[in-house]
Formats: structure tokens, C-alpha cells, sequence
């Protein structure tokens, strides 16, 4: 008679292997999701700006990182997080609001937005063996392209908006929130 191997995790409250990779595919596409309507909210106020193109392009990028993280979520039958309907106003609010304070101001969003996500999808990969190579080669690829779009945002003035400090640690901040909430709920 053939054992099953049962997976445990290590001490009470630390989640298994399998519970921590469905965590991790709830909370990317949570967050890409996010990521496509900050750059809706910001295109419906700069969509005739010079600006826009390079908006466009990025919200492309997140696009198709969303729909990878959908295609998971159901392969997988992951729970999505029950936040989608804040995130979708929130992501959208955030996105207009600082498209309102000007282009760089846009761009300030992005830089501290995916300054986060690298830390996020570098933590990631760190935690995932070899048995999840394909998951870490998606998560490996799209933090590539989000470090591009913090590069791309940088070059467009991002970080020399006024009060960018207070800016970059207030979103810093709400994006660390919303991960936090998205992995758990």
C-alpha cells in the first residue's frame, strides 16, 4: 500500500507549501489588477497629454501580467481576494488623483508603487523551490517589467514632483496595506 505524503507546515500557524503559493497568486493578481486601474484612472485624465503613450504601454505590461494571474487563479482554483471590488475603486481613485496633481506626480505613483512590487515578487521567488519553477520564472519576468516601468517613470520626472517624498511614503505605505490584506483575505 502506497503513503501519501502529507505536506505540514512547520509550526502552528505557518502555512503550508501549497497554501503559501495560493497566497501568492491571490496577491499578484489582486495586485495587477490594481495595477491596470491606477493606469485606467490616470489615463482618463491624461490620455491627451504627451504622457499617455508611455501610460498606455505600461498598463499593456500589466494587462497581460493580470490575465496570466486570472489564468492561474482558475488552473490553480485559487480563491481571488474578496477586496476586488476595493481595489477596483481604490486602484482607479489613486490613479486619477495623482494623474490630477500632474504627470509627474503619475509617474512619482509608479515609482513608489513598484519599488514595492520588487521587494514583493523578489520575497517571492526567494520562498519558491524548484517544484514551482514555472510560478518563479512568471514572477522573475514580470518584476523585470515592473522595474522597467519604475526606470521608464523615473526618466519621465517621477521622482522630482513636488512633495515626492511625502507622496512616494504614502503609497509606499498603502501598497504594503494592500498586500498585507490581499494575501490574507
Amino acid at each position: 500500500m502506497k503513503q501519501r505524503k502529507v505536506e505540514q507546515a512547520e509550526l502552528p500557524g505557518d502555512l503550508t507549501k501549497s497554501d503559501l503559493v495560493e497566497r501568492f497568486i491571490r496577491v499578484n493578481h489582486a495586485g495587477e489588477f490594481g495595477a491596470k486601474r491606477i493606469y485606467e484612472g490616470q489615463l482618463s485624465v491624461l490620455k491627451n497629454t504627451k504622457d499617455a503613450a508611455v501610460i498606455e504601454h505600461m498598463k499593456d505590461q500589466e494587462m497581460h501580467h493580470l490575465e496570466t494571474f486570472e489564468k492561474l487563479i482558475v488552473e490553480r482554483k485559487v480563491r481571488p481576494t474578496v477586496l476586488h471590488p476595493l481595489w477596483n475603486a481604490t486602484g482607479f481613485a489613486l490613479g486619477v488623483s495623482t494623474a490630477l496633481l500632474g504627470p509627474k506626480a503619475a509617474m512619482a505613483c509608479t515609482v513608489a508603487i513598484e519599488e514595492v512590487i520588487d521587494e514583493h515578487y523578489a520575497d517571492q521567488a526567494a520562498q519558491l523551490t524548484e517544484d514551482e519553477s514555472e510560478l518563479k520564472e512568471i514572477i522573475d519576468r514580470f518584476r523585470g517589467e515592473e522595474l522597467e516601468h519604475r526606470d521608464t517613470a523615473i526618466e519621465f520626472g517621477g521622482e522630482t514632483t513636488l512633495g515626492y517624498p511625502v507622496l512616494r511614503r504614502a503609497i509606499r505605505a498603502g501598497s504594503k496595506l494592500a498586500i498585507w490584506l490581499s494575501e490574507r483575505l
